[in-house]
């Protein structure tokens, strides 16, 4: 490939997952004009939506016969990330049903700290200064906000499913680093029908009007499945390191969305422990990038 095809995809690349943080981004700011008051209603059309626009996604990409041998090659570490999709997907919309959606997201920048301490517990891979610093960091900060929180008459329950959701992807980040030729699309369609049918079972119904079903489609085939499939697509182009860096745009663009569009104001300490996460967040994939630059000493002959 030459240096001006490969510079192009580079930049394709950034742009694909940049769009995809814009596309994750904006779906708590949907959740809020949907004006269906079941949770588990949302969580059905919204996953529903999302599996039939990601396995969509894959017929046009890989055909019929690519779709079914990637359905066929999950096993069981694609099925546990699939679980694990359906999980995230469910709570997500429930915490947000009960907390503000900047507890949420800022909760979700934490993934990458907790992985790597998951992954040390798990897998014995060393922890640098720097990142014990900003798992410290985190825990501070996510501190702050759940005392914010709290304080302001916030929902025990709603902080404690936003707390599962970077619990769930560390291990789902541990399980892709064990096993790296897991493909995310199948499992993400596969995990997004699985909690389709978990809501089916808890809904209390599944009527809703015209103007919730299309925001219900813009939050699931839109937000969650689109952001998918540019983020799976984008992610192939770039370092990990930079697309890691550049997901990071959804945690800072989805409280400015819901100030813009809600007028849903995070508080003085959320603001505080927020910043603090982030910084961790961006010192810690700084730090690893550089890392990942270095180069490694070969052995002698």
């Amino acid at each position: 490939m030459s240096d001006s095809s490969s510079t192009q995809r580079s930049w394709l690349g950034i742009a694909l997952v940049a769009g995809s943080a814009v596309a994750w981004s904006y779906g708590g700011a949907i959740q809020r004009f949907i004006g269906v008051e079941d949770g588990w209603t949302i969580v059905f059309w919204r996953c529903l939506f999302a599996g039939l626009f990601l396995l969509a996604f894959m017929l046009i990409r890989d055909g019929l016969a690519g779709t079914i041998r990637l359905f066929r090659a999950l096993g069981w570490p694609g099925a546990f990330i699939a679980a694990g999709f359906a999980s995230v997907s469910t709570l997500f919309v429930l915490a947000v049903t009960m907390t503000p959606v900047a507890n949420v997201v800022l909760f979700m920048a934490s993934i990458p700290l907790f992985a790597a301490l998951l992954a040390r517990i798990v897998l014995g891979e060393p922890i640098t200064p720097v990142t014990w610093g900003a798992i410290g960091a985190v825990i501070l900060g996510v501190g702050i906000m759940v005392s914010s929180s709290i304080g302001e008459g916030g929902s025990p329950l709603g902080l404690a499913l936003a707390a599962a959701i970077p619990a769930i992807f560390a291990c789902m980040t541990v399980v892709t680093r064990r096993y790296p030729g897991i493909r995310m699309t199948p499992a993400a369609c596969g995990g997004s029908f699985i909690a389709c049918l978990i809501a089916a079972t808890q809904a209390g119904a599944f009527a809703v009007g015209l103007q919730d079903l299309a925001l219900l489609f813009c939050f699931g085939a839109l937000n969650l499945g689109l952001g998918m499939a540019l983020y799976v697509t984008g992610a192939r182009m770039i370092p990990s390191a930079l697309a890691a860096l550049l997901g990071t745009g959804e945690m800072i663009l989805a409280p400015i969305w819901m100030v813009l569009l809600h007028n849903e104001i995070p508080s003085a300490r959320t603001v505080i422990g927020g910043v603090l996460v982030m910084a961790a967040l961006f010192t810690y994939l700084i730090s690893h990038a550089r890392q990942s630059r270095r180069p490694v000493p070969t052995a002698a002959a």
